[in-house]
């Protein structure tokens, strides 16, 4: 089945993944892709509705991106958002032009009757984030909304289904945004809403039987949330042909590499080796501080480890990985710029001895993989586990890697665990987790002068790791936190609370 597709055309803004996820919430599949996209590969993708993201350019900006506009008159709905929608008009023939009042932050805006606009309230609070305006529209538009300081804060061709918002319906900020985005796609782009995780799971069980065959497939499993599901959907589809590898590099948290044998052999009854090369990774990270290569060493051990495994079980053909959507856009897609590379994304080695690697779970959010794994019949402890990054303890140590440095961070990340969990936060904070920062600085303990490393704390609620918000933990629970891993901890005398969102900061230190 082929799923109906709308295309996001990617102008550099900071909501562009925030809109792709209001899309597929909607039950309508879209792909994030460059703007630079040929109106040949438009063409070719065959979406049903096109939008138009935003970004940090004026479109009189020479080097701004610009689209062809031939993608007017394909016949199919376009939505610009922000700077997507000052492009639409300049393009069209409208004036844009540096307003004498940006606006960025909340605005109220009075919306009039439309296709986008049904439902709406007659005046809304909004987000705005923009220096430029459109002060004349294109000839067969028409005002859809305005507020104070913004004469088209909406505007729309109807005949033509082009629509253009230069404010933000994809964030919470904007009031019932959401609605707007379900009108285009609903009553504009005529969406059936057919992007549903029973189909998903239909669909691709399906997909990877016919990919794979009677050939032999290994799979990469980490323990987490995305290596489950993935490992799951490839069992239902091809059963005993199925062999996955852990591998214990070492860098995992507190007696993990236990409770994943556990979950997974014994619960889940699946055929799982265990490959301890902790040794082997840690030996390859020795005298490495430089985050970018900490990722590519692992990414290449890890490929390293399993194709010794592979070798050990015989002919194997397909390398299954977790890898999700957030991933592939992180590690930048088309033009998009690296933020990091992941372990299962950009560090792959050039050359990999198997046939091809499979990666179910490509094109879903994190929240998309955990109904997928509900849908799958798998246990709450297992769909629910919180995030862990595939290059684990390692981008969680500034600096180079070393023993001692791992028994403090899985003492002190052990002891954040447990009582986050003790307070009842466990199911309210997203993730959670210690890390050692590159600094060492005073302390006294036991009437003695200590010089130890500064711990720091990161909690961030989110929905989907796009974007993530600090997590507001009661200062009684911090400093129990804080007491108890400055006494029972090796090597710590100072903890800090990490307090920045994402952006501008990722979850991640490193």
């Amino acid at each position: 089945m082929q799923h109906q597709r709308v295309l996001i055309l990617d102008f550099g803004g900071q909501y562009n993944q925030l809109i792709a996820r209001r899309v597929r919430e909607l039950n309508v599949f879209c792909d994030l892709l460059p703007s630079d996209m040929s109106i040949e590969k438009i063409k070719e993708y065959n979406p049903i509705g096109i939008i138009f993201t935003g970004g940090p350019n004026s479109v009189y900006d020479e080097n701004s991106p610009k689209i062809d506009k031939e993608i007017f008159s394909l016949g199919i709905p376009v939505l610009g958002i922000c700077y997507g929608c000052q492009l639409m008009a300049h393009m069209l023939g409208g004036t844009v032009e540096k307003a004498s009042t940006s606006e960025y932050g909340k605005a109220e805006v009075e919306y009039v009757s439309s296709h986008i606009t049904k439902d709406m309230p007659k005046t809304a609070v909004c987000w705005m984030s923009h220096t430029d305006r459109i002060t004349v529209l294109p000839e067969g538009f028409k005002m859809l909304a305005h507020s104070a300081h913004c004469p088209y804060a909406a505007f729309g061709d109807e005949e033509k289904k082009l629509y253009g918002v230069q404010f933000h319906p994809e964030v919470n900020h904007t009031f019932m945004g959401t609605t707007i985005l379900k009108n285009f796609l609903y009553s504009v782009c005529g969406a059936a809403g057919d992007w549903t995780m029973s189909n998903f799971v239909a669909n691709k069980i399906k997909e990877l039987k016919e990919k794979i065959g009677d050939k032999k497939v290994l799979c990469a499993m980490s323990g987490g949330v995305d290596s489950a599901v993935a490992a799951t959907l490839v069992h239902k589809a091809v059963g005993d042909q199925l062999v996955c590898v852990f591998v214990d590099h070492g860098l995992l948290r507190k007696y993990e590499a236990d409770e994943v044998m556990k979950v997974f052999a014994e619960g889940l009854g699946m055929n799982l080796i265990k490959a301890d090369d902790g040794a082997i990774f840690l030996e390859k990270l020795k005298g490495v501080s430089d985050p970018e290569k900490k990722r590519k060493i692992i990414g290449e051990q890890f490929i390293r480890s399993f194709e010794k495994q592979s070798k050990a079980i015989g002919k194997v053909d397909f390398l299954v990985q977790g890898t999700i959507y957030p991933d592939v856009i992180e590690s930048g897609k088309g033009k998009s710029a690296v933020i990091k590379s992941h372990h299962n994304v950009g560090g792959l080695p050039s050359v990999v001895d198997f046939k091809e690697i499979v990666e179910p779970l490509r094109d879903l959010f994190k929240d998309e993989v955990r109904k997928v794994g509900f849908e799958l019949g798998l246990p709450k402890n297992v769909v629910m586990r919180q995030p862990f990054p595939g290059p684990g303890l390692a981008i969680r140590i500034m600096g180079e890697v070393t023993e001692e440095k791992l028994e403090t961070l899985r003492d002190s990340d052990y002891i954040l665990r447990e009582e986050i969990a003790k307070a009842g936060l466990d199911d309210k904070i997203w993730q959670y987790f210690t890390v050692i920062t590159n600094s060492k600085t005073v302390g006294v303990q036991g009437d003695f002068r200590t010089y130890e490393n500064v711990i720091a704390i990161r909690a961030v609620t989110s929905l989907d790791a796009m974007t993530a918000d600090w997590a507001r933990i009661p200062y009684d629970v911090l400093e129990t936190i804080s007491t108890r891993i400055v006494n029972e901890v090796k090597h710590a005398n100072r903890i800090v609370y990490d307090i920045t969102s994402k952006p501008p900061s990722t979850i991640e230190w490193e």
